[in-house]
């Protein structure tokens, strides 16, 4: 059994618009700061202040 190489998978994948993405999240558009059509960054105000205070930060290197 052979698995797809990583450029296999990337090839198959299909990329949507980060703006048709975060209109199905009822994200504004103007919340977002794109990064090109296929990536953004959000505001932590989006996020809900409980999930903030439990949410821990792993950092790998």
């Amino acid at each position: 059994m052979s698995f797809p190489t990583d450029i296999e998978i990337a090839q198959k994948a299909v990329i949507r618009p980060i703006a048709d993405i975060a209109a199905k999240l009822n994200i504004a558009f103007d919340d977002l700061e794109l990064y090109g059509k296929y990536k953004a960054k959000l505001p932590l105000t989006l996020i809900d202040e409980e999930k903030i205070k439990k949410a821990k930060l792993i950092l790998v290197t």
